[in-house]
């Protein structure tokens, strides 16, 4: 079997979108999407490696929210 074979799909990880930029971010990056209301301590477990984060403000060296936000993970639908 292939090293890709074994690999998860990639997910593509959305973070604090609250607006329409959100379906903007969408038709570049696509998904399969996960969508974190805020970058907490769920949402950085949740990335894998090989995953792509597109955060609505800031990077992956913002303070991580004190308290966790629900997040949508499309996989489970």
């Amino acid at each position: 079997m292939a090293e890709s074979e074994k690999r998860p799909p990639r997910a593509v990880h959305y973070v604090g979108f609250r607006d329409d930029r959100y379906w903007n971010a969408y038709r570049v990056f696509g998904g399969p999407r996960v969508i974190h209301r805020r970058w907490d301590f769920y949402a950085t477990r949740d990335v894998g490696p090989d995953d792509v984060v597109i955060f609505a403000q800031g990077d992956e060296a913002q303070p991580v929210a004190e308290r966790n936000a629900t997040d949508l993970d499309e996989r489970w639908l």
